[in-house]
């Protein structure tokens, strides 16, 4: 299982690609109980990791400002 500081540092797309090995291993029913457990309590990590990587990007996004004509004008840096 990786830790949390593990995760912390991982890519949204990485962070994804874990957390769909570790749905697929819950559904194929192969892991002992503890096992389990200990995956799905990983798996609760990395979906608060991508959600957090998501409405960072999100709030980026919206700090986007643009002309009249539809073009980028300024971005305001996002500070997180």
């Amino acid at each position: 299982m990786a830790g949390t500081d593990d995760i912390s540092g991982l890519s949204f797309e990485a962070a994804l690609q874990r957390l769909e090995a570790i749905v697929k291993q819950l559904e194929s029913g192969d892991a002992p109980l503890e096992a389990a457990i200990s995956l799905y309590e990983e798996a609760q990590k990395l979906r608060a990791h991508c959600e957090a990587k998501l409405s960072a990007a999100e709030a980026r996004i919206a700090q986007l400002q643009l002309d009249p004509e539809g073009r980028p004008v300024s971005e305001t840096p996002f500070a997180g």
